[in-house]
């Protein structure tokens, strides 16, 4: 005879594992501090990648005056602000991305949390099947 408490968890199982619960049985594998490190590192790369591509584009746009006042320009001020801007830049990004990834984990880990907890209640069900037998 079916149960259908029994069905109904099975079918929950089911049913996380193959949407939402992907990519928190990949979560599983890091620790915390490793997942938003390691998150923090691509950001930082991409970042980077955003900033320069970003400076191509002003110094193009701003070419003209480039050339024309290429040796009045005081380039290691220049430089200085530049290179400021890009640590302003990374660091909140990085910050945000530690603080993003970590709650994002903490969210996952729960839902990790939830699904074995119903795997626990499947497995007491099947015990007391067993016992009955």
């Amino acid at each position: 005879m079916l149960n259908n408490r029994k069905v109904r968890i099975m079918t929950q199982l089911a049913i996380y594992e193959k949407k939402e619960g992907r990519p928190d049985f990949r979560l599983a594998k890091y620790y915390k501090m490793d997942y938003a490190r390691f998150n923090a590192l691509k950001t930082i790369l991409w970042v980077t990648i955003a900033y320069i591509v970003g400076l191509i584009l002003v110094a193009i746009y701003k070419l003209e005056y480039l050339l024309d006042n290429a040796m009045t320009i005081d380039y290691k001020a220049l430089g200085w602000t530049v290179l400021g801007i890009y640590l302003g830049i990374i660091t909140v990004y990085v910050i945000g991305s530690l603080v993003g990834y970590s709650i994002y984990y903490t969210l996952s880990r729960k839902k990790l949390g939830r699904y074995y907890k119903m795997l626990g209640r499947l497995r007491s069900m099947y015990k007391e099947e067993d016992e009955y037998k």
